[in-house]
């Protein structure tokens, strides 16, 4: 069944779209705010997201940003009370497939929500996952939590491991602070948060044989894994 993330604060407009959605054959989660949304979104693979504009804790473009920063390509329809055209282009700046003026029509939404769908299809690849990473002349087994350099290894434990997983997925891109906490830790909260720093540092030790590879730091965003 296909899995639709919504993220609407507003408890009835929310409750509806989800009931009506359900009604028509989509497996819809309910988020009430934006950083519920993004920790759902860590926990389950959806095959597209709806998101609300304007919502607390997180808006709706920074909760596309951070989507974006996954990795994931996971398609993402907004929905927003406002029809500045400002708006319409920071959607679509971020990676938004499609965007919706309320009030809007849910027969509406649901064929935009089909025609996304179907797009998404035609453009799925068979891909395998991979399991090991080339970081210049390192070698990461992400399976085995194994980090290799001329032939000497490195067991990494289960969060290096998993955050130098997620880095890998991403060189040259940049990875959220949050999204990272809460794929690894479970939370993004302070003392999480300076846990994650601490891994960081020892990744970089880990790594620090090529200069070339550097893990840096993007103030008020999060990491990003150059070689």
């Amino acid at each position: 069944m296909t899995k639709i993330l919504l993220a609407e604060d507003d408890p009835n407009l929310g409750g509806l779209l989800q009931e009506y959605l359900t009604v028509k054959g989509y497996e819809t989660t309910l988020a009430k705010d934006g950083d519920d949304a993004l920790s759902k979104f860590v926990l389950t693979e959806f095959d597209l997201c709806i998101f609300d504009v304007m919502m607390p804790k997180k808006d709706g473009f920074t909760l596309a940003k951070e989507v974006r920063m996954s990795g994931k390509n996971t398609p993402i329809v907004f929905l927003t009370a406002k029809s500045m055209k400002e708006d319409t282009l920071q959607g679509f700046k971020l990676g938004a497939d499609d965007y919706m003026t309320k009030p809007f029509s849910m027969e509406e939404l649901l064929a935009r929500i089909q025609a996304i769908l179907r797009r998404s299809e035609k453009n799925l690849t068979p891909t395998q996952q991979a399991t090991v990473f080339k970081i210049n002349d390192y070698s990461f087994d992400s399976d085995k939590q194994i980090l290799t350099l001329n032939s000497e290894n490195q067991k990494l434990t289960a969060k290096e491991g998993a955050l130098l997983k997620l880095l890998c997925e991403n060189i040259g891109q940049p990875v959220s602070r949050s999204y990272a906490l809460k794929l690894v830790w479970g939370d993004d909260t302070y003392f999480n948060a300076r846990s994650m720093d601490v891994y960081v540092t020892k990744l970089r030790k880990f790594l620090k044989e090529d200069p070339n590879i550097q893990i840096v730091n993007l103030h008020g965003e999060g990491f990003k894994l150059m070689v």
